[in-house]
């Protein structure tokens, strides 16, 4: 078992990762920094540490290996121990373990363990791609100094240019008398395109309306035979549509269908399509429409819509 391999999956994700019995790896944030010597820019990055101390079992690791090799918990913990005690003989000998991407692990001379860890990788997911890289410093100072050298050389006489400024006061009240201008009768003639415009687009808005309308058609097998139907006396100019129905049994289906959950549904007739329009209700009034029409679009049909339209 690859016991580093474990350890290094784990240290991209977490900030400790302990070795039960052994010692604990831990990573430590730090910020991007400049070398000043080498002019080297390192990016942020992870520091790993190792602490002997931190011995207790926090399942991290067990987990992690029972769920790569797809064995028990306790299979998982048993094989770490093995190594850990394996690892533990070869210190107490004096050679140095080796754990790739982590560091090196060494026994002193009073028996601690000291670790030095690895530069070859950073567990800093968000560094992901970014590598140390050396840039020339940037000397200023020498331009500066040949400046001065060519000032003492040729000296440069500088007398200032005076000129009126008469007109150029007169130039600046004249714009501002063509700016107000312009601005006023820009705002006029803005006004009055944005009436117009609005009027069309109303225009334009209800012929497609009712263009929707009498183009849709709704499909229904098995139609029912033709009834009579017995409907409640409504008035109002504000209709919600809940569908157009070419076949007039599918109309009265659908007119059944939302009188069962509570609307006062009912035929306004055909339209010039041919089509046998349905709507949930008829109001008198926009106002009224348009909060029903919120109340079903929410509730029941998003696509339900409301036609302006006048009853014979």
């Amino acid at each position: 078992m690859q016991l580093e391999t474990y350890i290094s999956d784990l240290l991209y994700r977490y900030d400790c990762v302990t070795v039960p019995g052994f010692g604990a790896f831990l990573t430590n944030r730090v910020s991007a920094k400049v070398h000043e010597s080498t002019h080297t820019f390192y990016p942020p990055k992870k520091v790993l540490s190792f602490n002997e101390q931190l011995q207790s079992n926090d399942g991290l690791l067990a987990n992690y290996i029972a769920e790569v090799e797809k064995i028990p918990y306790n299979t998982a913990l048993s094989k770490v121990s093995k190594q850990v005690r394996s690892i533990k003989s070869y210190l107490i000998e004096g050679e140095t373990i080796q754990f790739d991407n982590i560091g090196e692990l060494i026994l002193n001379n009073v028996g601690k363990i000291v670790f030095e860890p690895s530069h070859h990788i950073n567990y800093l997911t968000d560094s992901f791609g970014l590598s140390h890289f050396s840039s020339e410093s940037v000397v200023r100072e020498v331009y500066k100094e040949k400046a001065k050298e060519v000032e003492a050389a040729v000296p440069l006489a500088l007398t200032p240019e005076k000129r009126s400024n008469t007109n150029w006061l007169k130039y600046a009240a004249a714009a501002v008398l063509v700016i107000g201008l312009g601005g006023y009768f820009g705002y006029k003639y803005y006004s009055d395109s944005i009436e117009n415009h609005n009027q069309i687009a109303q225009e334009e808005a209800n012929a497609q309306l009712d263009a929707k309308v009498q183009e849709a058609t709704f499909v229904i097998s098995n139609p029912l035979p033709a009834a009579t139907l017995s409907l409640e006396k409504q008035s109002g100019n504000y209709h919600i549509v809940a569908g157009a129905f070419r076949i007039e049994a599918n109309s009265i289906k659908k007119v059944n269908q939302l009188k069962a959950k509570g609307y006062k549904a009912r035929k306004i007739g055909v339209n010039r399509y041919g089509l046998h329009e349905v709507v949930y209700a008829s109001y008198e009034t926009r106002a009224e429409a348009q909060r029903a029409l919120r109340k079903i679009r929410r509730d029941h049909n998003r696509d339900a819509w409301l036609l302006i339209k006048k009853l014979d």
